[in-house]
């Protein structure tokens, strides 16, 4: 039986997603949970790796079992052996057709970003912080320079391990309440570090240092060096894959509201 979990977590106190020596990812302590619920050795595969300090809203995890547990079994079985700040938010049983990666047509971030002239306090860990104020409309511009097909190179880092640098950005869209702002994306795939990158540009942009055009130029230059520098994974959250609805996938989970 192939069973596919969808998974929220706070990264701040973690390593990434995948598994290190160190135990201290997310994907450990999820297996770790699996395993004392099951008392079986379980592997899984995610949608999306997220870096260090990365957050997870709706990753989407599938592995193969030979046990028979009801949906409502897999979400309260797992939750009782995970950390507080990890929580399977749904179970699908499905097939060994379905592949939470390889399925998805499309995957989600949001980025939300704290203006103030103060650090952030009570939402360390969870927001990126400029103090400089932002202009809108012209990150709206830059941003509206990346949609489509494109090498992106230059917001690629030196350690990717993907194929191509090439990839369809489909939506790059902003909200304001507040001092907060939402930035979400949503390409058929990310490099790494490719939207931390791309933030690092929009917030100089917002700032004023640098011109719209420049979104151009640092897109054209297919060269990481001529970006801003890699921004805070703090307020990096990924919102999760999208696939067929034939495959009885949840869209979202609750704690996708929860952002502003």
């Amino acid at each position: 039986m192939r069973v596919a979990l969808g998974l929220s977590y706070n990264g701040s106190a973690y390593q990434g997603w995948q598994s290190q020596l160190s135990g201290q990812t997310v994907q450990d302590k999820l297996e770790a949970a699996l395993r004392k619920f099951t008392t079986q050795r379980v592997s899984t595969l995610c949608a999306g790796r997220t870096d260090a300090g990365v957050h997870g809203i709706m990753q989407v995890v599938h592995f193969d079992t030979e046990l028979d547990r009801d949906t409502y079994s897999w979400v309260r079985g797992t939750n009782a052996n995970l950390p507080r700040d990890i929580a399977v938010q749904w179970a699908v049983h499905t097939t060994a057709a379905f592949h939470c990666r390889a399925c998805a047509t499309s995957r989600r971030y949001a980025y939300v970003l704290y203006e103030s002239p103060v650090r952030p306090s009570v939402d360390h860990g969870r927001v990126g912080w400029t103090f400089h104020k932002l202009d809108a409309n012209a990150m709206q511009q830059a941003a509206n320079v990346l949609l489509g097909e494109h090498d992106f190179t230059s917001f690629r880092a030196s350690q990717c391990q993907a194929l191509s640098p090439v990839k369809t950005l489909m939506e790059v869209s902003m909200s304001q309440r507040g001092a907060y702002w939402r930035i979400e994306f949503e390409a058929n795939a990310f490099l790494h570090h490719m939207i931390r990158n791309i933030m690092g540009c929009l917030v100089q942009i917002g700032q004023g240092r640098k011109p719209v055009a420049w979104m151009a130029d640092v897109l054209a230059a297919r060269d990481r060096r001529a970006a801003a520098p890699t921004f805070s994974p703090d307020g990096l959250y990924f919102l999760g894959p999208r696939y067929d609805p034939h495959w009885g996938i949840p869209d979202r989970t609750a704690a996708y509201d929860g952002l502003p």
